[in-house]
């Protein structure tokens, strides 16, 4: 399904819409749990236009606990991006962070313009209806943001808390050219140390890490193939929907406007794919979401420094940052 297809299937999602009926949770008062924060990996079945296909998640916190939080990555990232953050919150939640198919764990699809957010959602759904919580709070880094303010939009979303990591409701044709380019490409290393070289540069807008976090981020982004090359961990098949694509801007406006959750949005101050001026946009309409800047950050903030965990624990968690 193109973008143009989504956009269409999300105006008929819209119409005639109503403010959902449930009453959104905007927060609760933190329980913390001494269950153990070990990770732990599990998977579903999910189904798609052209068959079967399984998506793996990692799972921390009391597995009994129905207060969730579900992380979703980036475009070409994993799951793993959030063990920090997961980390920090599974004494309060159960946290659970998959693997969008096509990447880290998952199954590769078949058809590869069947990576869209519309299956996305899809295969969210299906893993909520697997792990069934009583309370719902969503991170969402830019392409998982994207899945999150699609199904926070909906009437009776199951959604209580949103948090956008530099994404909105517009999508620049610049930016989505940029992207559809670097995704498409299959660079192979003769070692780790070079795949490492090459991550730190293209993520180079992530921000300042230390050199723990870009080798965490390293040994989750490859893996080796049947030549012992390192090789990216995702199909570069998810580049097909943007490289088939006119160069067009997206406007989402009519998705984030029918949000009705309390929602947070994070903005790298140097991002180029979320500008200041549509975050603060953001904040005037639709869910009037609050807004905090990151410096020295690009897209989109790591979330993986003390800092912004932080800032997020503190919205998530109604509390002061400690």
């Amino acid at each position: 399904m193109s973008l143009a297809d989504w956009l269409e299937r999300a105006k008929r999602w819209l119409a005639g819409a109503r403010p959902a009926s449930r009453t959104p949770d905007g927060g609760f008062a933190p329980r913390r749990t001494d269950h153990p924060t070990e990770m732990r990996t599990d998977h579903i079945m999910c189904v798609g236009p052209h068959g079967i296909h399984r998506m793996v998640y990692y799972e921390w916190g009391d597995p009994t606990n129905p207060r969730v939080l579900l992380c979703v990555h980036g475009l070409t990232r994993t799951g793993r991006d959030f063990d920090e953050l997961a980390r920090a919150l599974a004494p309060y939640y159960r946290v659970i962070c998959p693997d969008v198919v096509g990447r880290g764990l998952s199954d590769w699809l078949t058809v590869k313009t069947d990576y869209t957010i519309p299956l996305y959602v899809s295969d969210m759904l299906t893993l909520l209806g697997k792990i069934r919580p009583k309370t719902l709070h969503w991170v969402g880094t830019s392409m998982g943001g994207l899945i999150g303010m699609t199904l926070a939009a909906q009437p009776m979303s199951p959604i209580d808390k949103l948090v956008l990591n530099d994404v909105g409701p517009v999508l620049s044709a610049a930016s989505l050219e940029r992207i559809g380019r670097y995704v498409g490409e299959t660079p192979h290393f003769a070692s780790l140390e070079e795949a490492e070289a090459y991550l730190r540069r293209i993520h180079a807008p992530f921000g300042p890490l230390t050199d723990a976090q870009w080798r965490h981020l390293t040994l989750h982004s490859v893996r080796q193939d049947v030549d012992g090359r390192w090789v990216l961990r995702y199909d570069p098949g998810i580049a097909v929907p943007f490289q088939t694509q006119p160069a067009l801007d997206v406007d989402l406006w009519a998705l984030w406007d029918a949000i009705r959750c309390p929602t947070l949005v994070l903005r790298g101050a140097e991002s180029d794919l979320l500008t200041h001026e549509t975050a603060e946009a953001m904040t005037r309409r639709g869910p009037r979401a609050k807004l905090v800047e990151i410096p020295g950050v690009g897209h989109a903030p790591a979330l993986m420094d003390r800092k912004q965990i932080a800032i997020v624990e503190e919205f998530l968690l109604d509390r002061s940052s400690p």
